[in-house]
């Protein structure tokens, strides 16, 4: 329907033509006027909408992970309709295990995620149609450090006499708290047999805690998250440090190519964004396939660090 305007504006043409008979150029005339009043006078009529869906996991909570990532959405969402001229609108899919997660972006059920270098290595060996649209940016970099981390007091000086002690690695899909940490362990001489324990506590944070507590001798953490913990008193020290590249945003395999430009222009402005806080980085940075093979690297030789292990991987 249109506009209260454009219809007096019609009916008072109507009125005109009984007055007199209707010629071909006035009626053009009439038309003209009609769709433009219409266009000026209800711009959501013609204004087209870009819905886009972020997907995501969370084990705990969540309202949570919402809470957390929906200011960035906001401001992505502001930012791509500055650059298409289209109004954007930016809903989310959250599920709970990393798995579902990850065939989320591997079916083309979500059009962009957020995701660990190792993740990324992975959906992309099973979608490889999955397109990088940016990387996070950390102290203005694409790389960050890890950190094996053993008590202050401990006689640990070397990787090497961690044989025989136990180990707390993060998750057992965590790109640094798994792979590369297992990686640098391997080429300084140590591998799973040589632990006297292992296990997986998740979030580096209780990696750290518990080396800290002197439940394990030595742990791998986020050099942010180990800085945090020292910082409030938590007795640690840093045995070694690794370097790992900085998560990747994707886009799902067959997204038009205007909204991957757009999206690529719009993540670039986000830079010390106060949104981007919470996500614990500060913009972002052009980012491809290749910096993501040292992780690939990781992956494949990550069996042999189990050899002669015949329990938990």
């Amino acid at each position: 329907m249109l506009p209260l305007a454009a219809r007096a504006l019609r009916a008072r043409l109507a009125m005109a033509r009984l007055r007199k008979p209707l010629t071909a150029a006035m009626a053009t005339q009439w038309l003209t006027t009609v769709m433009l009043t219409g266009l000026l006078l209800w711009p959501n009529a013609v204004m087209a909408k870009v819905s886009l869906v972020f997907g995501t996991y969370s084990p705990d909570k969540p309202t949570a992970m919402v809470a957390q990532l929906r200011p960035s959405l906001d401001r992505i969402a502001y930012h791509l309709s500055q650059v298409l001229g289209e109004d954007v609108e930016i809903s989310m899919n959250v599920v709970r295990s990393y798995e579902a997660g990850a065939d989320l972006i591997v079916s083309g059920t979500v059009d962009f995620m957020r995701l660990g270098p190792a993740s990324y290595v992975k959906v992309k060996e099973q979608n490889p149609g999955i397109t990088i649209l940016a990387m996070e940016k950390k102290n203005g970099k694409k790389r960050f450090s890890g950190v094996i981390a053993v008590h202050t007091d401990s006689d640990i000086t070397e990787v090497s006499q961690l044989r025989g002690r136990s180990f707390a690695f993060g998750s057992a899909s965590s790109t640094l708290g798994r792979y590369f940490s297992q990686l640098y362990l391997m080429r300084h001489g140590i591998h799973a047999k040589d632990l006297s324990n292992y296990e997986y506590l998740g979030r580096h944070d209780k990696v750290g805690r518990a080396v800290g507590s002197g439940v394990y001798d030595a742990g791998a953490l986020e050099g942010t998250t180990f800085a945090k913990l020292v910082a409030k008193g938590i007795p640690l020290r840093a045995l070694a440090t690794f370097e790992n590249s900085t998560r990747p945003w994707v886009a799902r395999a067959g997204m038009d190519e205007r909204i991957v430009a757009a999206f690529r222009v719009a993540l670039s402005r986000l830079d010390n964004d106060e949104a981007l806080r919470a996500l614990r980085f500060e913009g972002f940075l052009p980012g491809d396939d290749s910096e993501y093979e040292p992780t690939r690297q990781a992956i494949r030789e990550n069996p042999r660090f189990f050899e002669q292990v015949t329990e938990k991987p």
